[in-house]
């Protein structure tokens, strides 16, 4: 699925970097390519072009589409029985199955891969231990249905769903860090900020600490601190110039990716 053999440019821990980190720095170089993380016996993968994800998978028999469709619900256990007896000793695939078994209809099938792919997605935010590469190289999907998300919005959405407020904090230097806009206008449209995201952001303003921003709405505070923290990321936000005259030894956030070579 990843075509030819490539040697992975870049090899990160998560004991000592976080994905998030790791996206953003990805996310700059805006080639195709392969993040593939792995924690035990498990290996998920995302396939990026141009700085969108256009698809994820697992090796994990939970992460599957057809245990994903009936634990979310779109699939009765009698319908997945059904699809899997039609399913095997074919090489068919499951969505084509659906379709003609007419258990869901072709645009709930494509919305159901966009779900599955981004619960594949939301999953690898929870993990703090394993080893992520990323591999340069157009990847190969002859085959398989294709989605197209921003990376930067995977990673604003990822930190919402998974990240460890407490920790995230001490990421970005302490409570009484402050903080200073760092962005373009049209940086904003990609990254597809919802209202209440932008009304954070907007109070952002180099003279308010990371306290007072998680306390001060519109958010609670565990989930200011998530929002805030993705915006330190990407670059929307940064540790005030004064701030730094004041604390040159503080601790902001350190995107540190080793080259395997």
């Amino acid at each position: 699925m990843a075509g030819a053999e490539r040697s992975p440019q870049y090899r990160g821990d998560l004991r000592q970097t976080a994905l998030p980190e790791m996206l953003a720095i990805i996310d700059h170089t805006r080639v195709a390519g392969i993040v593939e993380a792995v924690y035990g016996d498990a290996t998920k993968k995302i396939y990026l072009e141009n700085g969108y994800v256009v698809h994820a998978s697992s090796s994990e028999l939970a992460d599957s589409l057809g245990n994903y469709l009936r634990r979310s619900g779109h699939l009765s256990d009698e319908q997945y029985e059904a699809a899997m007896e039609r399913r095997a000793g074919s090489s068919r695939r499951l969505g084509e199955l659906l379709i003609e078994l007419k258990l869901l209809a072709p645009d709930e099938v494509y919305q159901s891969i966009r779900e599955h792919v981004e619960a594949i997605l939301w999953s690898l935010f929870s993990w703090e231990e394993g080893v992520v590469t990323f591999t340069i190289g157009a990847p190969d999907l002859t085959g398989f249905v294709r989605i197209q998300i921003p990376l930067r919005q995977v990673v604003i959405q990822g930190v919402k769903r998974a990240a460890n407020a407490k920790s995230i904090v001490q990421r970005m230097g302490g409570r009484e860090t402050l903080l200073e806009p760092n962005y373009k206008f049209e940086e904003l449209i990609e990254v597809g900020l919802e209202r209440d995201e932008y009304e954070l952001l907007s109070r952002v303003d180099g003279k308010k600490t990371l306290y007072e921003l998680c306390t001060g709405g519109p958010f609670s505070a565990a989930d200011a601190a998530r929002e805030l923290y993705a915006f330190s990321v990407l670059g929307l936000i940064r540790k005030s110039s004064s701030a730094r005259r004041e604390r040159p030894s503080g601790g902001g956030i350190r995107i540190k990716l080793r080259s395997e070579s």
